[in-house]
């Protein structure tokens, strides 16, 4: 497997793509449409009530992001849901298998090719993402955290979009299947989550006949799968401001920052704490384990990918067509 077999498979699968699809009107479209939905929130912003949200661009980057991300994986599987079985059904696929190319550089071409027109997406939202930026009032370095964060987990969906094109024959099967994945991400676990808290709950005696304890900590592993919580966790926090309350002068973080709210959120989750979101000392993270299983789970999805690609192909599914 060479980066030049890899390099050719994505070239060969863009121009492809570039030639049957309008792409430049649906970028054109998207770069429209996200960016002034972006500006459209930032007015409400700067014209709502100012003392609820502060200073505008730190909601503004968060509120965007997490509205990129969610748009963006939900565009990710028709990038990859259709680039093995939809070959196969256009007889293409068997003049890639016969060639010098290993199914390695097969499957890690098409996703190369599928990852990067995800990125196109995620560039053409940084208008809207980078105005607070410009603004000084997110640093460049959480924005390039986070942007970083959110490129890979589109990779994670563009490889497990493909996976689904390798297992299942037609391509309107396998893009259903990517967006059922997608979703099982973004509201599968915290439904999951809920479900299991009061399986947790343990029975407190006290003088009054006891109350229900929840042990969110048993749990917590349930949420780190989730794009939304790995990035928000894995953003850098923002500094602490100084607040008049009554007569003493105290420290906190931003309230109206979307990421710091979720991650003390799931850190408190993790630790146990009833008091969600509280302004206490941070808990352990938890992007880590999520980004490692949405890593692990693509990396998965490319070995399934590449065995499904190597021939010779002894048994073929019925409907399927080989050349």
């Amino acid at each position: 497997m060479t980066a030049r077999g890899i390099g050719l498979v994505a070239r060969q699968e863009i121009r492809t793509r570039l030639r049957t699809g309008r792409w430049k009107i649906l970028l054109l479209v998207w770069c429209l449409v996200v960016n002034g939905l972006g500006l459209l929130f930032r007015l409400a912003l700067e014209y709502g009530d100012t003392s609820s949200f502060g200073e505008p661009g730190v909601p503004m980057f968060g509120g965007v992001l997490l509205g990129v991300l969610v748009l963006t994986l939900l565009v990710t599987p028709a990038l990859g849901g259709q680039s093995v079985n939809g070959d196969r059904e256009r007889g293409t696929l068997a003049t890639l298998q016969v060639t010098r190319l290993t199914p390695g550089e097969i499957a890690l071409g098409k996703l190369a090719a599928a990852w990067g027109t995800g990125l196109v997406t995620l560039v053409l939202t940084l208008p809207s993402l980078l105005l607070p930026v410009a603004e000084g009032a997110i640093g460049v370095g959480r924005a390039l955290v986070v942007l970083l964060v959110t490129a890979l987990l589109i990779g994670v969906v563009c490889a497990v979009s493909q996976a689904w094109s390798a297992l299942v024959a037609r391509s309107v099967t396998s893009i259903l299947l990517s967006y059922l994945t997608v979703f099982a991400l973004l509201v599968g676990t915290p439904l999951l989550f809920t479900l299991a808290v009061p399986l947790t709950s343990e029975h407190v005696p006290d003088r009054y006949g006891g109350y229900s304890e929840d042990h969110t900590e048993r749990v917590w592993w349930l949420l780190a799968p989730n794009p939304v919580v790995a990035l928000a966790d894995a953003a850098p926090r923002l500094p602490e401001r100084r607040v008049v309350v009554g007569d003493e002068v105290i420290s906190r973080a931003p309230e109206s920052d979307p990421l710091g709210s979720i991650s003390r959120t799931v850190r408190d989750v993790r630790a146990g704490d009833d008091d969600y979101g509280s302004d206490r000392e941070d808990g352990a993270a938890v992007w880590p384990w999520g980004l490692a299983f949405d890593l692990a789970l693509a990396a998965g999805a490319v070995w399934i990918t590449a065995s499904r690609l190597r021939t010779p192909l002894y048994r073929v599914p019925r409907g399927v067509r080989v050349a």
